[in-house]
Parts: structure tokens; C-alpha cells; sequence
């Protein structure tokens, strides 16, 4: 998933989507450790879309604080 697209989610949309990766991982997690995966390629993908959507929650809070900041001044 590209970070244009996730930029455009709302928070909820995102940590929604945050939960279901996360839960991907885990099921390959232990599927390669039963040697069920065919592509580990997919274990590598799930992981850089679960940091994308951090770095996009954790710029959202930041701008959050910096106009709460901006408000109180």
C-alpha cells in the first residue's frame, strides 16, 4: 500500500487497517515457522506497511500538539 493512499484514511480507517497488518504478520509469522509460506516476500511488505502507517499516525499526533501549542500562545 503506497503512503498517498493511507495519507488520505482517517485515523480510525487507519488504526483499523494497523490491527488487521498486524495480525497478518502474525499469522505468517507462525505459518513460516510451520513452513507454510511460499512467498516471503509478503512477511517483508506487511512489515514496511505497518511503519508507514505509524509514521503517518505519529506525524498526525505531532501536528496535533504543535497546533494545541500554537493555540495556547
Amino acid at each position: 500500500m503506497k503512503a498517498k493512499e493511507l495519507k488520505d484514511k482517517s485515523e480510525k480507517e487507519l488504526n483499523e487497517l494497523l490491527q488487521e497488518k498486524r495480525e497478518r504478520l502474525r499469522q505468517l509469522r507462525f505459518e513460516l515457522s510451520q513452513g507454510k509460506v511460499k512467498n516471503i516476500k509478503e512477511i517483508r511488505e506487511t512489515k514496511k506497511d505497518i511503519a508507514r502507517i505509524l509514521t503517518i499516525l505519529n506525524q498526525r499526533n505531532k501536528q496535533k500538539i504543535c497546533q494545541k501549542k500554537d493555540s495556547k500562545e
